[in-house]
Formats: structure tokens, C-alpha cells, sequence
């Protein structure tokens, strides 16, 4: 199969092999579970709530209130994907892991929506990749993703059951792919037209 594949951390060069299977974290998850916010005194969000509430008021400077975003946005997609894994895990065990597979579209077109996605978040989009995979994959629609809001966990549980019936409306096509995929081809090269 044919996908197209948005590079954001290390350039890909032609003829590059990657394989991605149940063992591999992706950068999903690096983002999500291992990444630490932390103000310049080294205190996380919880450290930093607890130390500047009193009587039922909260106050922060500009660089906590930046930390509080940050782990709040972080925190509620982390939750989605720990919901979205459940509920793949109990019921379509055989479907790739969102947390440790390799995204990719089917394509080009669907490549740009996400790189528009990304852009809005300032996340570098290095490349667009051509890529020859092989291997077990799933199509499901980003769309129908659990929300990033404060639903109950049953509505997000409800909506991760949604996410894995697989991609129905077509709005935002993504791929999950465990397998081997090999670079065929450096569409564009984002890297070069900012130079």
C-alpha cells in the first residue's frame, strides 16, 4: 500500500526503512506520557496549584497561568488516548495502537489537512513522505475522536466506540499502520523553502 506520511522530529531520506509494532512508542506518546511542564523554580501544575490557591481563589503569574494551559491540554488528550486505548484493547484488540503506531494518510491531500492541523498548533512540519507500508492497519476519522472537553469519561468511552468502527464520514482520514513501511519518495521538503 501507498500512504503519505507527515515527518515532524528527524528528516526522512529515500530509500529509509521504518517499522513500527506494539513494542515501538510513537511520538504520540512520548508527547503525551512522558513530556513534564514545569515553571522556571522546577514545580509541575499540581505543585503550583496547591501553592498559589488560597481561600478558594486561585492566582497565578503569566509563567504558572502558561504552565496551567499547558498541562490542562495536555492532560484532557492524554486522557482521550488512555480511553481510546482501553477501549481498543477490550474491544478491537486487532486494530494498531494509536500509541504505538506510525500515522499516515492515504493521500495527499489528506497529508495537507493534517500538516493545516499541525501549523495551527506550531508544530514543524519537516516533510510529506511518500512510503511503500506493509502491514496491519486501521482507517478511522480523527473527527471522531473522544472530545477535548469535560464530557463525562462515559461519553468519552462512547465516542472512542465510535472512533474504532472505523472511518465513516471521511472528514479527517487517518491511518494506523503496524508493519514496514520504506520512504519512496520526499514530496516536500518544508526544511528547504524556509532556508
Amino acid at each position: 500500500m501507498i500512504v503519505y506520511h507527515i515527518v515532524t522530529r528527524n528528516k526522512m531520506s529515500f530509500g529509509q526503512v521504518i517499522t513500527f509494532d506494539k513494542h515501538e512508542a510513537n511520538n504520540l506518546y512520548r508527547f503525551f506520557f512522558e513530556r513534564e511542564l514545569l515553571n522556571s523554580k522546577g514545580e509541575d501544575f499540581i505543585q503550583i496549584f496547591y501553592s498559589n490557591c488560597s481561600g478558594g481563589e486561585l492566582n497565578l503569574n503569566k509563567e504558572n497561568a502558561r504552565v496551567a494551559f499547558e498541562y490542562v491540554g495536555q492532560t484532557i488528550r492524554a486522557i482521550r488516548e488512555v480511553i481510546v486505548e482501553m477501549v481498543r484493547l477490550q474491544e478491537f484488540p486487532d486494530y494498531p495502537s494509536r500509541l504505538s503506531c506510525l500515522y499516515a494518510a492515504k493521500s495527499y491531500e489528506d497529508a495537507l489537512k493534517w500538516k493545516a492541523i499541525f501549523d495551527t498548533f506550531n508544530r514543524d512540519v519537516l516533510q510529506i513522505v511518500k512510503l511503500k507500508v506493509r502491514g496491519n492497519y486501521f482507517e478511522g476519522d480523527g473527527n471522531l475522536l473522544p472530545k477535548e472537553d469535560g464530557a463525562s469519561f462515559s461519553q468519552k468511552f462512547k465516542e472512542a466506540r465510535e472512533y474504532w468502527k472505523g472511518n465513516v464520514s471521511n472528514d479527517l482520514p487517518e491511518l494506523l499502520i503496524n508493519g514496514r513501511g520504506e520512504v519512496i519518495e520526499i514530496i516536500d521538503d518544508f526544511t528547504l523553502r524556509s532556508k
